[in-house]
């Protein structure tokens, strides 16, 4: 595959009907074997390793396909579906902030602006455009991120005893961070609607792949020494997406 990220067709048979449905594939260097990631709102994504071929992955999914149906019918339950809204509030939890968002139109605007003034953020232009707006607050988010964890992780990256080349701030579909070989920290800005020892524990894991960047057994003894608690913490992690506001579209 020449692009790390393909969009493909899933198809399940129901009775005689074979409805398409998206999924992406992910091409990874430390994949080894091929495997199929499904995300709390259904979601799915297969991970494999480098040059797969198309006609491997549609067969993977296939021999698949009935798990695929079934964690997705799991999720389903468990996660209603809920309906799309802009958002008059908007709850940071990772940062301890509730931010209220205020909606302004603005005749022959292009698009949409954003502007924070104290707990509260304004945007303006073509509010009429959801899409737009949703592209606004992203960006907002963003912004709100980079501020709020780059102080946090250079004090987390003080205490460790490590460092760390910069801090990339993205909204990543399948990870809440990242450490590259190069020394770039990237975290996940969705990360602001997590509880605060979350994020904390996502810092500090990060932090640690500056000294093995591997799941080692090392590695998870570095872990362990800032955060004993990390087992439970890396679990609710894990869990952490269906946290993410329906609007902010990840999910």
């Amino acid at each position: 595959m020449s692009r790390a990220t393909r969009q493909l067709a899933l198809f399940a048979d129901t009775g005689s009907d074979r409805q398409p449905q998206d999924f992406s594939v992910r091409e990874s260097r430390r994949a080894k074997r091929l495997a199929i990631k499904v995300y709390p709102r259904g979601n799915v994504e297969v991970v494999v390793p480098k040059r797969t071929s198309a006609a491997d992955v549609a067969a993977f999914v296939r021999e698949h396909r009935d798990w695929i149906r079934r964690t997705r019918e799991q999720f389903a339950s468990a996660h209603p579906t809920e309906p799309f809204a802009l958002p008059q509030h908007v709850d940071l939890q990772g940062i301890g902030k509730t931010v209220s968002v205020r909606y302004r139109p603005r005749q022959n605007a292009k698009g949409v602006r954003f502007r924070q003034l104290g707990d509260t953020v304004v945007l303006t232009g073509r509010i009429d455009d959801e899409e737009a707006c949703v592209l606004a607050l992203r960006r907002w988010l963003a912004g709100v991120a980079r501020e709020a964890f780059g102080a946090r992780l250079e004090s987390l990256a003080s205490l460790l005893g490590v460092s760390y080349q910069r801090l990339q701030v993205r909204a990543q579909k399948t990870c809440w961070g990242s450490h590259s070989s190069s020394g770039t920290i990237s975290l996940n800005y969705c990360a602001l609607f997590l509880e605060p020892e979350l994020v904390r524990y996502l810092m500090i894991h990060e932090l640690c792949h500056a000294r093995h960047m591997n799941h080692s057994a090392r590695f998870w003894q570095l872990v362990e020494r800032f955060e004993p608690d990390y087992r439970s913490l890396d679990k609710r992690l894990s869990s952490g997406w269906q946290q993410i506001p329906i609007w902010v579209g990840i999910y």
